[in-house]
């Protein structure tokens, strides 16, 4: 492997690794994708791992990677993953082990909380029981049990018998339990505790592995300050560590989303990237593109667009729409000027949250477009990547260039660019149009309020 590797983004998610034929022969998670797969390519860490980096190494022919939203989310897919495909390389995954799922078993009187190793899909449960999860780091989650059942915050019993309102718990069992000779259960059995209050603990429970923690992560940051200010260390490593807990418990998985589908959509958008950075000279790859284009009829309702792609896929919430301040010609309009104020007004917004900054950017058009980028970057002072695309014969355009770059029809980069020139364009028509009618309607009430070409009161 060689620079290729640079475009990797450095996000959360799993590497896949293939052979010459396709066959994959390894998959992994990485915090870092970028600086994950590049250890394996380092020679100090050639024999790291014994027999398997040596054995592996030359049988790569290609890498894709799936981005994921965490490091938890990528935990999951690795593990679904490897089950799915079972690679030659991988030791971990094959035995059948699934990550825990918390189960509150809200169907019976009493709930229980437990850590089961199914959800509620794969246990087949329609019963209404709860659960949540996964969690990969299960000593987290049942340290964090430990703490809800000890501190007190919830409390449910920790025992496994059956009984319910109808069917009580017979005294023989209740005379043999330790946790309720020591007080550490709340004794639903006893009657110690109304069936309506330890209902309300069990929803307590419920709303905290909803994650509704309220004021929970103040109070033990004030706690865990308080005894380490007293020098009372271990009691501030418990406040610690159920900190870490509901950091962990916060970071949601949704499991549905890693669909066979998603993956083969994921896996070809990389693709695209992948080329898209090699034509056009990228060292990184453009997870991150956004597109401009103009609309207007004669110059008048003039609007400026932009649509966001990220990782191949639309980003909705990231488009944004210009209404065009620039003195444009009578009775026509100017798309040079025109995108040169939606460009630079984007920049701007750029420049006070720079952790929006994209990839690289696409406008809609030719050399003209290249220009007026390039004088919206000077006023603004800042420069990101960017090409334009023709539509006239799909040319590629870079700065500086004299020539386009034509790329055969079907080939994956101009594919990604012609779905998002075309995004681009449909938002800037109908965001124009929709100005269009609504000056049009405007226009035709006021209209309606003359008469023979003057208002009612004669003036003209």
């Amino acid at each position: 492997m060689d620079s290729r590797i640079d475009i990797l983004p450095k996000q959360p998610g799993v590497y896949i690794m293939r052979s010459k034929d396709g066959t994959i022969i390894y998959i992994g998670k990485a915090k870092n994708l970028s600086d994950r797969v590049k250890q394996y390519f380092q020679e100090s860490n050639l024999y790291s791992r014994g027999w398997k980096l040596p054995s592996l190494l030359p049988l790569i022919a290609k890498i894709d990677y799936v981005t994921c939203a965490s490091e938890r989310d990528a935990l999951v897919l690795e593990e679904k993953l490897i089950k799915q495909y079972q690679p030659f390389f991988n030791s971990l995954g094959k035995d059948g082990k699934t990550y825990p799922y918390l189960k509150l078993s809200l169907s019976e009187d009493f709930p229980r909380l437990q850590i089961v190793r199914k959800s509620a899909a794969d246990a087949g449960k329609r019963s209404g029981d709860a659960y949540y999860g996964p969690y990969p780091k299960s000593y987290i989650v049942k340290s964090l049990i430990r703490f809800l059942w000890k501190s007190g915050y919830a409390p449910l019993r920790p025992c496994k018998w059956k009984f319910s309102r109808e069917k009580q718990l017979p005294d023989i069992k209740i005379n043999t339990c330790i946790y309720y000779h020591t007080g550490q259960c709340p004794a639903p059995c006893t009657g110690k505790i109304s069936y309506e209050d330890y209902r309300k603990n069990a929803q307590r429970m419920a709303d905290f592995l909803d994650g509704n923690f309220g004021g929970l992560t103040e109070t033990l940051t004030t706690l865990m300050k308080e005894h380490s200010d007293k020098l009372e260390y271990e009691q501030a490593a418990v406040y610690r560590n159920f900190l870490h807990a509901l950091d962990h418990m916060k970071e949601r998985v949704i499991v549905g989303r890693f669909t066979d589908d998603y993956i083969t959509t994921a896996m070809a958008n990389t693709d695209k990237l992948k080329r898209l950075a090699e034509v056009i000279g990228l060292k990184k790859l453009p997870a991150h593109i956004e597109a401009f284009d103009n609309s207007h009829l004669f110059g008048r309702e003039a609007v400026g667009c932009m649509v966001c792609y990220i990782n191949g896929e639309k980003n909705h919430e990231h488009y944004r729409r210009f209404k065009i301040r620039s003195k444009l010609p009578k009775r026509g309009g100017s798309d040079f000027a025109m995108m040169e104020e939606s460009v630079y007004r984007r920049l701007r917004q750029i420049k006070r949250a720079p952790s929006q900054t994209p990839d690289l950017i696409l406008l809609d058009g030719g050399k003209s477009q290249i220009h007026a980028a390039l004088n919206a970057y000077e006023r603004a002072g800042l420069h990101i990547p960017f090409i334009s695309l023709a539509e006239t014969h799909e040319g590629i355009y870079l700065p500086g260039a004299s020539e386009s770059i034509k790329l055969p029809i079907g080939d994956p980069a101009l594919n990604l660019l012609m779905e998002i020139r075309d995004e681009v364009h449909r938002f800037a028509i109908t965001y124009h149009r929709k100005l269009r009618d609504k000056a049009e309607l405007h226009g035709h009430e006021s209209q309606e309020g003359l008469i023979d070409g003057k208002d009612p009161a004669g003036r003209d």
